[in-house]
């Protein structure tokens, strides 16, 4: 089947008139900087270049072109970032920073807390963590108290083990307990920015070591809102995989008393750019009320022809003795830079407290066809 095109590739946030605003925007801090031979060494390759590599060019072709003295790129730099928008553009700045200031570690940890505002630095400040790990986490505890959420997030989104887009920290990885001080002091910050960071931070932890996150989670108060969301994003892989501690935390241990009647599947086959409508009864076999957690899972269709199931959060609820809830929910089908869709069945599961309770399928075709979905025994 022909694939319908992606969406306009993330790469395109370093385009050529990007870079010429780049261009411009330095001159108006610095007025001797040679826009002309920045521009010609971004310029070599950039087509075939994908995102990261685009970024780490603009640092390399400032690095090439502004004064050699570090302290004083670097002020330029400081200057430069207001006349920016503000966005994943701006990452080459901490970019800089991390290739070419390892060397001045408190000019260069003040700049990375200075430019996150504006895009993030949470790339950059792992570079530091790599070769100062004592020493830079020392620095970032202490933003994790900022008055800046920009600042008390970059706290702890530079210290996941296995941030996305970047190289694991193997010492994380094998021993999450030097970030209890930082997850710790935001388990009920106000911002959700910084929330969604501590609830992404501990999820990773959580592959690695259920036991530790449970352990931490488990002893912060329940009855305060904001570490009430974080636990409960915090805990979702667990939370899918049906582990009993997570349940528990979020009010919905042990298994689920209930079943799923009528599930249905519309439509039964489409075209890739569609979606899909699940709809389903939710039905109480206990004899007092339950917390529920309903998920669903797709099993997409790989490739190889494989296939490899997502799960998505439906809902989480308390489910009254005999109740019976119907549920909806919307799926579309379209392809992005981070998922390619491929034509075949499509299996679908509801799962309750991470138990599959019902399963249904659909098929993705190359024109879409109307029918009804087909609940599987």
């Amino acid at each position: 089947m022909a694939q319908q095109d992606a969406a306009p590739a993330l790469k395109e946030i370093f385009n050529v008139a990007a870079l010429e605003e780049i261009a411009q925007a330095v001159q108006r801090v610095h007025p001797a900087f040679p826009a002309t031979r920045f521009l010609a060494l971004c310029a070599e390759g950039h087509a075939d270049m994908a995102l990261m590599a685009r970024l780490h060019r603009v640092s390399e072709a400032l690095h090439a072109t502004l004064p050699a003295d570090y302290l004083t790129a670097l002020d330029i730099l400081l200057r430069l970032v207001p006349h920016l928008k503000r966005g994943f553009l701006t990452l080459f700045l901490p970019d800089f920073v991390a290739r070419y200031g390892l060397h001045s570690f408190e000019p260069s940890m003040e700049a990375l807390k200075a430019f996150t505002p504006y895009g993030s630095s949470e790339f950059a400040v792992r570079a530091f963590l790599r070769q100062d790990f004592d020493r830079t986490l020392a620095v970032m505890q202490e933003w994790a108290g900022d008055d800046d959420p920009h600042v008390r997030r970059l706290a702890s989104e530079g210290s996941r083990p296995r941030l996305p887009w970047s190289f694991k920290l193997d010492r994380l990885v094998a021993d999450p307990a030097p970030v209890r001080p930082i997850l710790t002091a935001l388990n009920a910050d106000p911002s959700l920015y910084v929330r969604k960071s501590v609830a992404n931070h501990l999820n990773d932890i959580s592959k690695d070591h259920p036991g530790w996150a449970l352990d931490l989670i488990g002893a912060w108060p329940r009855d305060v809102p904001e570490t009430a969301w974080i636990t409960k994003h915090a805990l979702r892989s667990l939370i899918k995989a049906g582990d009993g501690r997570a349940l528990a935390l979020i009010g919905a241990g042990g298994p689920a008393q209930a079943r799923v009647a009528d599930l249905q599947i519309s439509p039964a086959a489409l075209a890739l750019g569609g979606e899909i409508t699940l709809s389903f009864a939710l039905i109480s076999d206990a004899a007092e009320a339950q917390r529920l957690v309903v998920d669903y899972a797709v099993h997409y269709v790989k490739k190889s022809g494989g296939s490899a199931a997502k799960v998505f959060k439906l809902k989480l609820l308390t489910l009254d003795p005999g109740a019976v809830l119907h549920l909806s929910q919307r799926r579309a089908l379209r392809n992005f830079t981070t998922r390619v869709h491929y034509p075949g069945r499509h299996r679908v599961d509801i799962l309750v407290n991470g138990a599959v309770l019902a399963s249904g399928a659909f098929d993705l075709l190359p024109e879409a066809s109307e029918g009804q979905g087909t609940a599987l025994p």
